[in-house]
């Protein structure tokens, strides 16, 4: 059996969530796939993701990881009982939160 897993959620399965919901959500996704994987609106997408997903719960024994990454990711955009604007809320606050943190980053090596 070949794992198809990754520690967290992979810019590389992306693609799997994009047409599983309304057009709010699939020109989010559209657009992030579009994005260079260090962007930090893709950075923000995937850390909404994993946080979706639950990949701080999963390893390499569980049913989920047996699954794959898109997989569970899928399910995961299926399952999820929030609208597509609380979806993208969610992006948004993750995305202030990579800003925030790149923004300190940015500082603590000026500084350096």
């Amino acid at each position: 059996m070949t794992l198809h897993s990754e520690i967290l959620f992979p810019c590389k399965a992306i693609p799997a969530v994009a047409n599983l919901r309304g057009p709010e959500w699939q020109e989010l996704v559209e657009t992030i796939q579009q994005l260079p994987d260090d962007h930090e609106d893709k950075l923000a997408f995937c850390l909404t993701m994993v946080r979706l997903s639950e990949c701080m719960k999963c390893d390499l024994g569980s049913y989920k990881a047996s699954l794959g990454c898109a997989s569970c990711a899928r399910r995961a955009v299926n399952s999820a009982k929030l609208s597509d604007a609380a979806l993208i809320k969610r992006f948004e606050k993750a995305r202030a939160e990579v800003r925030e943190f790149l923004s300190k980053r940015d500082k603590r090596e000026e500084a350096a």
